[in-house]
Order: C-alpha cells, then sequence, then structure tokens
C-alpha cells in the first residue's frame, strides 16, 4: 500500500507549501547570485545573436529603464535556472509519498535525469537553435532596412525559447514515468505515434516564432525524444512487470 493513502488532504497542503517555499527561496538565491554578474550573463545569453549580426551593430535600448529590468529579468532567468535542480528535487520529493518503497530508490535518479534534460534542452537551443534562427530573422535586412534589436525584445525571445526547450527535453522522463506508474502502456504510444508527432509540430507552432526553420528545429528533437521514450517506458515497464509477477 502506498503511504500517500495514509495522508490526510491537509498534510498534502502542508507538504506542499514546504515545497514551494524552499524552491521560491532557491530561485531567490540564485537571483540574487545571478545579479552580481547580470552583464556577463547578458553578453552570454546575446552571443549568438551578436555573432551573425554584421560589424559595428548592437543591441539598443529604446526607453530610459529598459536596461534596468532586462538586467533584472536577466538574473531571474538564470536563477531560475541555477535552481532548477532544486525546483525539481522538490517536485519530485512531493510525488514520492504517492510511490511504492520498491520505487523510491529511483528519485534521485530521476532528479539528475531531469536536471540532465531541462539543461541538454536549453544548451540545444542555445548552440544549434540560435545561431541558425538569429541568421534567418537578420536575412531580411536590406541597404534600406537595419536591424535593430532591442535588450527587452531579445531577452524576452531568447529566454521563451530557452525555458521552451528545456522543457520539451523532460519528455522522455515524463513519459517514463507515466509508464512506471501504469498510466500508460507501450503499445499505446506505439499505435498513437503519428497523432504525437502531430501534436510535436502543433506546439513547435506555439512555442517557437512564426519561422519554419525554428519549428522544424524543435518538432524533430521532439520526435526523436519520444522514441526514446517509447524505449524508456519498455525497459521499465518490463522491470515492473517480472517483479510483480515474482511476488505474486
Amino acid at each position: 500500500m502506498k503511504e500517500d493513502d495514509k495522508l490526510p488532504f491537509t498534510a498534502h497542503l502542508e507538504e506542499l507549501r514546504k515545497r514551494l517555499i524552499t524552491s521560491f527561496a532557491a530561485v531567490g538565491i540564485g537571483f540574487l547570485i545571478s545579479y552580481g554578474f547580470k552583464e556577463k550573463l547578458f553578453n552570454i545569453l546575446a552571443r549568438p545573436l551578436i555573432a551573425v549580426m554584421q560589424p559595428g551593430d548592437k543591441l539598443v535600448f529604446t526607453g530610459l529603464p529598459e536596461a534596468f529590468f532586462t538586467y533584472l529579468k536577466v538574473s531571474f532567468l538564470f536563477g531560475l535556472l541555477l535552481a532548477a535542480p532544486v525546483i525539481l528535487y522538490q517536485f519530485w520529493m512531493f510525488v514520492a509519498p504517492g510511490l511504492y518503497k520498491n520505487e523510491r530508490h529511483l528519485l534521485l535518479p530521476i532528479v539528475f535525469l531531469s536536471s540532465f534534460f531541462f539543461v541538454g534542452g536549453a544548451l540545444f537551443g542555445y548552440f544549434i537553435v540560435f545561431p541558425l534562427g538569429f541568421k534567418f530573422f537578420l536575412g531580411f535586412a536590406t541597404e534600406t532596412i537595419k536591424p535593430l534589436p532591442a535588450m527587452r525584445e531579445y531577452l524576452g525571445f531568447s529566454s521563451k525559447l530557452l525555458l521552451a526547450f528545456g522543457l520539451v527535453f523532460e519528455l522522455p522522463l515524463v513519459i517514463t514515468f507515466l509508464s512506471r506508474m501504469g498510466l500508460i502502456t507501450v503499445d499505446f504510444l506505439q499505435k498513437n505515434r503519428k497523432y504525437a508527432i502531430l501534436l510535436f509540430f502543433v506546439a513547435a507552432a506555439i512555442l517557437t516564432p512564426p519561422d519554419v526553420v525554428t519549428q522544424v528545429m524543435m518538432a524533430l528533437p521532439l520526435m526523436l525524444l519520444y522514441e526514446i521514450s517509447i524505449l524508456g517506458a519498455r525497459i521499465f515497464t518490463r522491470k515492473k512487470t517480472a517483479k510483480e509477477q515474482t511476488e505474486a
């Protein structure tokens, strides 16, 4: 029997409150650390764009407080990235009471893999998608049209993509976990592969800018991650089934 069944609803709320407070505290600490390096962090974030800009071109800010608030948002973004392992750990520990005892030894690997996939997705967006996407957008410049990207717009654009790629790369872990819990099966994943591919392109169209290059650059990794998810679901489902048959 799961311990989750023995806990009253108020205990779940109290546990959730503690987990949220810890997560917010981790983000706050990450924000303070990041703010001390805000200029360097923004330069790192803007490097893929600067690399494809014409010599002499620079980012601009069009309002007096724009640079200040942009640096605050940059600090929050990197603070969130720094706190991501803590947030993921708190999430999985909140889920832990709903697991069987023989499944809880998987929590630490899950936390590690969650962080790994999230950071891997963000790095994929930064090193692969950003250069191709920015080169595509700047390709519309002409002798009479000159791009003047603003700090605020670039931060909103890039942070949205980084978080989007980080989240979508969690797909294998989420599907494997759902399979382990018995909520989905390998047969279900295989039979609905074509619908999943359609959803990937729809999600890419929503999460990315309206250009084909960026959308395909998100949809293709999702298709690969889906196949990895099926493999992970098959492995963990087999292990669980064998153990249940032994205990029976």
